[in-house]
């Protein structure tokens, strides 16, 4: 049986990120996320409840009962087709898998707008807001790579991903991280075919806390002298830390993640994670409703950055170890811009 959770969004302040005007007619709009637990899409539901109130449009919030959770996003588009939405916003689980879901939705004549992570092919979507995963993951690789100097050469990697659905948001800052660290990629669309003997293996965590710490005592039970861990995101990073720090490693491992969210720049400012990209789903969610508004007025689709197939909502790295050569912010700094 398909499940999924839905709320009536409201009741948030406004944000003002551009002047659009609020619409003469009534517009019915849907936001569906991954999941309603990561603070990255709790943050995302956030900036497109304010956005929605300030424009008067009705917005619809569906969720994924775990990330990777395709069916119920399938069964969420289908309910704001018959809900008669004008626009969907979604951050697709199955980036590949739910294209004939949302072609049907367009088909329909509702704008589909991808939040953060790009559908397969991008092109299924109207438009894209989303950070420049790839850049994302490579910010980070760049900075592990300079703080370990000379010991780079033969670093002991983890690669703690997120599932096995490829290509994705995840193959995006995995290749981008490796990339950055020095690592020749084999299919730059793909994880886990690299021959690079540094790479003590990849696995998958689900984004949350227990599976990154399930992964990684699984890759530490390969090679216990990993010193270097990827993770597709803070909760999975903060997982990993758990199980380093059961085994008194906490202090030798670096860890880099992706996500710059209030509780992962905590954890930067606590030694926790080494660095992290930071990104900004409130923007994204914010700038995807106004891009509904604009659509629901005079038929209006969104444009991309120039040299880009998306928009670009933006990254920084947030580290309190900064490396010359890679441009970053601290801590104190992401905590104020932490997910806005």
């Amino acid at each position: 049986m398909t499940h999924f959770k839905t709320t009536l969004l409201g009741g948030a302040a406004a944000l003002a990120l551009s002047a659009v005007p609020a619409l003469a007619q009534e517009v019915n709009a849907c936001l569906i996320t991954k999941t309603d637990t990561n603070p990255f899409f709790v943050k995302m539901k956030e900036g497109a409840t304010a956005k929605a109130q300030e424009l008067g449009i009705t917005l619809k919030s569906y969720a994924g009962r775990i990330d990777g959770d395709s069916e119920s996003q399938v069964a969420a588009i289908e309910t704001c087709i018959a809900d008669g939405a004008k626009g969907i916003l979604i951050t697709p689980s199955d980036t590949k898998g739910i294209v004939p879901a949302v072609q049907k939705a367009r088909d329909a004549g509702i704008l589909v707008i991808a939040l953060d992570t790009p559908l397969d092919p991008i092109e299924a979507a109207d438009g894209t807001f989303a950070t420049d995963n790839f850049i994302a993951g490579e910010l980070i690789g760049q900075w592990a790579r300079a703080k370990m100097g000379d010991a780079a050469a033969t670093a002991r990697i983890a690669m703690l991903n997120l599932g096995v659905s490829q290509p994705s948001v995840d193959v995006l800052r995995a290749q981008g991280f490796l990339q950055g660290f020095g690592v020749d990629l084999g299919d730059p669309n793909r994880w886990g075919d690299e021959t690079d003997p540094r790479i003590v293996g990849h696995d998958v965590t689900d984004g949350n806390e227990e599976g990154g710490r399930r992964a990684m005592e699984s890759l530490l039970a390969q090679d216990p002298m990993i010193d270097l861990v990827y993770t597709i995101n803070e909760p999975a990073a903060a997982g990993a830390y758990e199980a380093l720090k059961s085994i008194g490693r906490e202090a030798d491992v670096t860890i880099v993640s992706v996500d710059g969210g209030c509780p992962g720049v905590q954890n930067v400012k606590g030694g926790v994670i080494g660095a992290t990209s930071q990104q900004y789903p409130l923007r994204m969610a914010s700038l995807g409703v106004e891009a509904i508004a604009a659509f629901a007025k005079d038929g209006t689709k969104p444009a991309v950055t120039e040299g880009k197939t998306f928009t670009d909502t933006g990254v920084l790295l947030v580290t309190d170890q900064p490396v010359e050569g890679v441009e970053s912010i601290d801590s104190t700094r992401g905590a104020e811009l932490c997910w806005g």
